[in-house]
């Protein structure tokens, strides 16, 4: 994709999976097997971003170009922002940022978050989310849950169960919202700036870095994601479900 690149954040620090990204699936670390995914795309660069050198040597192993960033970085789109900074992209380049730990992500999600976000001019980021199945979901506060306006523009994102109902009726308030997946296409003149931006009170409360772009008056342009999304892994049980998973598919 012409003007577009890919970005892999990959933190060795995981406190529920200390080392994730080296960790072995199918025999190939977790990092390799997002790499490769990634690979599959037609994105004009592909960068995995880390803060450890042993995620380097690992990454360079099997042909990566990587870039070194700081230890200090509290959030993925921190570490982005140095990457737009050492890379010095121009402030029009799309940057799609793919987890490090998201070996399963869709190709066509990928595409299809790049290209919400050239097609809307007036949004800095472009994100994507998927119908609740149902009010457990709803009313899970590990499920970030994101409301929308009439355009697609993101209101608020929350832990918590928004919209909140008032009065009792049969409404469903699973119809409203959407639970957000952690796919972004952002535009490299808003990372340079974001750098620089403070943590807001909102975000410090809910812990989602999205809050900070809102706070400061950035909008986010959110649509349903095209592909189901593939299984992320957060945990050693998560590990051994993605293995499965591609185990299965050879």
């Amino acid at each position: 994709m012409k003007n577009t690149v890919l970005v892999i954040p990959s933190r060795f620090s995981s406190t529920r999976l200390p080392g994730k990204p080296l960790r072995l699936i199918a025999g190939k670390p977790m990092i390799q097997h997002v790499y490769e995914r990634a690979k599959q795309s037609n994105f004009e660069s592909i960068i995995i971003a880390t803060e450890d050198e042993r995620i380097k040597s690992c990454c360079e192993g099997f042909g990566a170009t990587v870039c070194m960033t700081s230890k200090e970085h509290e959030t993925g789109s921190d570490r982005l922002a140095e990457v737009v900074q050492i890379y010095d992209w121009s402030d029009d380049t799309i940057v799609v940022n793919l987890q490090g730990d998201e070996p399963l992500t869709p190709i066509e999600n990928l595409y299809q978050v790049a290209n919400n976000l050239v097609n809307t001019p007036d949004a800095a980021i472009a994100t994507l989310a998927t119908p609740l199945l149902n009010v457990k979901e709803y009313d899970d506060l590990n499920v970030v849950k994101v409301v929308m306006d009439k355009k697609g523009m993101a209101l608020y994102f929350s832990r918590a169960s928004i919209p909140f109902q008032r009065d009792a009726s049969t409404q469903d308030c699973t119809n409203f919202a959407l639970r957000h997946i952690g796919i972004y296409a952002y535009r490299a003149s808003y990372l340079k700036d974001f750098s620089a931006m403070d943590v807001c009170p909102l975000e410090d409360l809910e812990k989602l870095e999205q809050l900070r772009a809102m706070w400061y008056g950035s909008r986010i342009h959110v649509d349903i994601a095209k592909e189901v999304p593939g299984h992320g892994v957060d945990t050693e049980e998560d590990l051994i479900a993605v293995e499965k998973i591609m185990l299965d598919q050879k």
